[in-house]
């Protein structure tokens, strides 16, 4: 079995470290599970290092404040498509499951299917924050009016910009706000210095449906039929090939920002340009070091009637299951841990993630700390720029479908790569995608 098991840390926020090897013991089971020590055992598996440890120290936290019912949290963390398998095999078999789950929001719809989701409806522990929770993000792990897991972050969409790079071609970042001012920035700074501007993705599915979105459409109907060669879809990827042949946007190493090719290509300056949620901080912040001082944050480009100005993009829904025995326990938990201000404020110290509970983003102390390390790296202010847009931000009904993995698949290993690589026109391409996903889905 390849997991690791993360063990309890000493300090609220020391995000690092605490990890030894071991296998999942599963949670599942028909009794709860209780210390000497008076604390509840609550199993947990998630697909990323960073999101165990940020658990640990929300567990520390939930100690602290909840001494006569403490948490004793096992984590274990999986190889991204093997934990979302195991949990689907596990669901089927109704045993070896755990108490609580991170569920990755491309893969969520496959788990609240049908009139009863295996998940525990959340929408009653969460009502003591929802009034300062992005609601778009809510509606993201919803269903039928219940909420079934809580949001790691907003991920609006922003974007990222070296200055250094673009002030050799004398070109301004301010002065870009709708993608017709990109693409032509894009192609004076790729004729000034023959380099790549923008990135044209191929291997997720991120900008597309920004711009969609932007441009008032959806990819799926409200029953889920796939509606990926509707005039906005065409629009959209007909204007990322326009910048294409601009260069504006070029196709990058490992096919997405989100890749390690990527992060060393743009530590390299061999691009000036990322659009991508607001998580994307923590990758330059981690990876591309040579970069700090040189990054500045501003909105995402809209166009200027746009029906939205950003979405979510990306994301994590953490989930509690139907069967476990500590259910009630573990979702009261869970709520402190993803939607409480404190919790909020440790997303952005220590991930660089912008908190879904917006009462964090007014809170000048936390967002313009002049010690954190996110706000060192950069040139602007990631809140400032969130601020600006906050009454913008959609929700992309899209993404919460059940059939939305089946589409992104589709864009993932065939569409976007028949887009940018084989220049296929956009009309004829999402026309062959539309009636791929017809007979996929029925």
């Amino acid at each position: 079995m390849n997991a690791r098991r993360i063990i309890p840390m000493a300090a609220v926020l020391a995000l690092a470290g605490g990890v030894l090897a071991g296998c999942s013991g599963g949670g599942g089971g028909d009794e709860a599970t209780v210390n000497e020590d008076g604390s509840t055992v609550v199993d947990m598996w998630v697909f990323a290092e960073v999101h165990a440890a940020y658990y640990e120290a929300m567990a520390e936290a939930w100690n602290e404040e909840n001494p006569d019912k403490a948490i004793d949290l096992k984590i274990t963390v999986y190889p991204y498509e093997e934990m979302h398998n195991k949990l689907q095999l596990a669901l089927n078999a109704g045993k070896g499951l755990p108490d609580v789950v991170d569920i990755e929001v491309n893969k969520f719809a496959n788990f609240v299917r049908g009139e009863n989701p295996p998940l525990v409806d959340l929408t009653e522990v969460a009502e003591p924050y929802v009034a300062d929770i992005v609601q778009a993000r809510l509606d993201l792990y919803s269903k039928d009016g219940s909420i079934y897991a809580f949001p790691t972050h907003v991920g609006a969409f922003v974007s990222f910009y070296n200055t250094e790079l673009l002030e050799s071609a004398d070109i301004d970042y301010t002065t870009i706000k709708t993608w017709d001012d990109f693409q032509a920035a894009g192609q004076k700074y790729n004729e000034a210095t023959g380099k790549a501007f923008g990135i044209a993705e191929t291997a997720v599915t991120f900008v597309e449906p920004l711009i969609t979105a932007q441009l008032g459409g959806q990819w799926l109907d409200a029953d889920g039929n796939p509606q990926v060669d509707s005039p906005e879809a065409v629009e959209t990827i007909s204007m990322l090939q326009e910048m294409q042949e601009a260069g504006a946007i070029s196709t990058i190493p490992g096919g997405s920002p989100d890749d390690e090719q990527a992060y060393g290509a743009i530590n390299n300056g061999d691009f000036a340009a990322v659009v991508y949620p607001a998580w994307y901080t923590s990758r330059f912040v981690d990876y591309m070091p040579d970069l700090a001082g040189k990054v500045a944050i501003a909105p995402a480009p809209a166009p200027a009637d746009a029906a939205v100005k950003t979405i979510g993009g990306g994301g994590t829904g953490t989930a509690v299951i139907g069967a476990s025995p500590v259910a009630e326990f573990a979702a009261d938990w869970l709520a402190f841990a993803k939607l409480s201000p404190e919790a909020n404020v440790a997303v952005w110290k220590e991930l660089g993630f912008d908190p879904v509970n917006m009462s964090v983003w007014e809170d000048q102390a936390v967002t313009h700390d002049p010690e954190n390390k996110f706000n060192k790296y950069f040139q602007t202010n990631l809140f400032d720029v969130l601020n600006e847009v906050k009454d913008g931000i959609g929700h992309w009904e899209s993404f919460s479908s059940p059939n939305w993995p089946s589409v992104d698949n589709v864009f993932r290993t065939v569409t976007l790569n028949e887009a940018f690589e084989n220049k296929v026109p956009a009309p004829e391409l999402l026309k062959q995608a539309q009636a791929d996903l017809e007979n996929e889905l029925g």
